[in-house]
């Protein structure tokens, strides 16, 4: 095993730790929601999208599909069973309103999951089933870190972080980069070009984080909030990340 090979499973391990992390930085929030009983201000949305991305960059990491990518699989299936919790108990405690819509995006990404992996079975084989299957999760990753944009729109107007988790914020950054470094040593575009888009956001997360801290607490949620939540998380795109409120790469 060249020393590129032991390099690359490296970052790949480092990023599925990086991910989990990631994928549970939520549990702060879901304590909050459980003990109040209530999804107050958070948004639905990034968890079933997540919940998407990871269905999708765990089929392209599956070996029929992509080579040298079953770390990818291992913890965005983990990242799967993780957002399905999530969303169940969003779905328990928030107003009829936001759980329609909730339950409607579930609807869509159960839709769009089964569509995708039963084409790229049954019509398509090799390269081309790669090809398909990379793209839909990297185009899926690259919404997911995307979607922290709405929030940190949020924190520049209001000069506060009290909905931006900071751990969030880091394990975004370190899956990210993680994550692009794998897609790199393992020359995979599908990968690196997602997660490094994240890894960018996590960083510029941190840097608002760093500059409005000290404004963290005493502030009513802003209505803004519910439009991007920070319940994002990342879907560990295709070997990748990731994604969530978040990984894979």
């Amino acid at each position: 095993m060249g020393a590129v090979s032991i390099l690359h499973t490296v970052f790949g391990v480092f990023g599925d730790a990086t991910g989990l992390f990631l994928f549970l930085a939520p549990t702060i929030t879901f304590k909050r929601i459980l003990n109040n009983k209530s999804t107050e201000q958070f948004s639905g949305i990034p968890y079933p999208m997540t919940l998407l991305n990871c269905l999708l960059s765990a089929w392209y990491g599956l070996p029929f599909v992509s080579e040298n990518n079953t770390l990818v699989t291992v913890i965005n299936g983990t990242g799967a069973v993780i957002e399905a919790i999530y969303v169940l108990i969003f779905v328990i405690y928030a107003p009829k309103k936001e759980k329609v819509k909730v339950l409607g995006l579930v609807a869509f990404v159960l839709a769009a999951f089964s569509s995708i992996a039963v084409v790229s079975v049954a019509a398509l084989h090799g390269k081309t089933r790669r090809y398909f299957c990379g793209f839909a999760a990297a185009v899926f990753s690259v919404i997911m870190y995307g979607s922290p944009l709405s929030i940190m729109r949020t924190v520049i107007r209001t000069k506060s972080v009290e909905f931006m988790p900071f751990f969030l914020s880091l394990f975004v950054f370190l899956c990210g980069t993680s994550w692009f470094i794998f897609g790199l040593l393992g020359n995979d575009p599908f990968v690196y070009v997602c997660n490094g888009f994240g890894s960018v956001l996590g960083a510029l997360q941190l840097i608002l984080y760093a500059i409005y801290r000290k404004n963290k607490d005493g502030k009513p949620a802003p209505v803004g909030v519910k439009d991007g939540g920070s319940g994002m998380e990342m879907g560990l795109n295709n070997g990748k990340s990731m994604t969530p409120e978040n990984s894979r790469s």
